[in-house]
């Protein structure tokens, strides 16, 4: 598998595009706002797309799943208890100043440990609450797609609603620094990193080495 990144939206999210050449398959995880002209770029290659995926439910990384979706095709999927807050929508477009976005509905409900077909290959689902209650990851062979979790010196924010930092930190206690050291991890925003480079550096995690 391949992750292709771009960036998109006011508040610079990390689309991912992950991609089995051999198969042509592709996955595409989290279509925030202002992130129609990635399907534009990328409906050129010969894909085929079996699944959009958010790793959590807040606005900026769900804003064009309802676009994705009809364009695209395949199954939307997220957690359980991220759908639980899509009711939240309105409120979060308020934040940003912005119409709230076309109304979507998953068709299916992610689950911890679940694995993803991407052609021959899988994506492993893990449950990481602690920024948002349905928070989810996707772990490939050598990498982690971390949503708003884990990030290139730092983690992610706790004072949105559902946020507990107690509940985050032990997520990447358990989930994510229990991956190999060369594992690279894709955040939600800003640049990627590595899991060795986060458990040496990352001051947030000084106690949970």
């Amino acid at each position: 598998m391949k992750v292709q990144s771009y960036k998109v939206g006011p508040a610079a999210n990390n689309l991912y595009a992950v991609i089995d050449d051999a198969e042509r398959e592709c996955v595409i995880v989290d279509p925030g706002i202002d992130s129609q002209w990635v399907w534009r770029q990328i409906k050129t290659q010969p894909y085929h797309f079996k699944f959009i995926l958010n790793t959590h439910a807040h606005l900026d990384h769900i804003y064009e799943n309802a676009f994705f979706r009809r364009n695209a095709g395949g199954m939307l999927c997220m957690h359980a208890d991220a759908a639980k807050t899509l009711n939240e929508i309105p409120m979060q477009a308020s934040w940003f100043g912005i119409d709230p976005p076309a109304p979507f509905e998953p068709d299916g409900m992610l689950m911890d440990n679940e694995e993803i077909p991407v052609g021959e290959e899988r994506l492993k689902v893990i449950h990481t609450p602690g920024h948002s209650p349905g928070g989810v990851c996707f772990v490939g062979d050598d990498f982690v797609i971390a949503g708003d979790i884990l990030f290139a010196g730092s983690v992610g924010r706790t004072d949105l609603p559902g946020g507990d930092m107690n509940a985050l930190l032990d997520s990447i206690r358990k989930k994510l620094l229990s991956l190999p050291n060369n594992y690279t991890v894709y955040p939600g925003h800003g640049p990627s990193t590595t899991i060795g480079n986060e458990r040496l550096f990352n001051p947030f995690l000084k106690e949970i080495k």
